[in-house]
């Protein structure tokens, strides 16, 4: 009967395997036997995942609300649509943070830069000039997660 690979080579070779191994050994205690290094690896992983998680979607979200605001040529046609995402966003966003509260924090540090990089890809993609939004962010958090609020159209 051949033997099953070390716990750290079954990490390279069967994932899915390594991960219930994993589980196995810290259930029954047996820590020496725990592939620690990758473990910390994924945990690492799974953090920053969650970042970037957030920070997608706080981007996809000031991009409608850029849009609602700012593109006034297809806003007759496209605002349900970009309403609804902007409700879907915001929904995921607050499922992120009831999930994970302390990332609150994180949003906070990357608000402007989030709010820099969506003005950078609606000016793109509606050819409208970067200097067509404001510099600074259109609302606070707090608005901008209120289902409640829409920003006001710009002519």
């Amino acid at each position: 009967m051949p033997s099953l690979p070390t716990i750290s080579i079954l990490y390279e070779q069967d994932y899915y395997l390594w991960l219930k191994t994993t589980i196995q050994k810290i259930r029954l205690q047996q820590f020496s036997a725990v592939d620690w290094e990758n473990l910390l690896l994924e945990l690492e992983s799974m953090g920053r995942s969650e970042k970037r998680t957030l920070e997608g979607l706080l981007i996809r979200l000031f991009e409608h609300l850029l849009k609602l605001a700012h593109w006034t040529t297809e806003k007759d046609y496209n605002e349900s649509h970009w309403k609804a995402k902007i409700c879907n966003f915001r929904k995921q966003i607050k499922k992120e943070l009831k999930a994970s509260p302390s990332l609150k924090a994180y949003l906070l540090e990357i608000f402007q830069e989030s709010y820099q990089d969506a003005k950078e890809i609606i000016s793109e993609r509606s050819n409208l000039p970067l200097e067509t939004f404001p510099i600074e962010p259109i609302a606070t958090v707090e608005q901008i997660l209120d289902e409640n609020w829409y920003p006001t159209t710009k002519s």
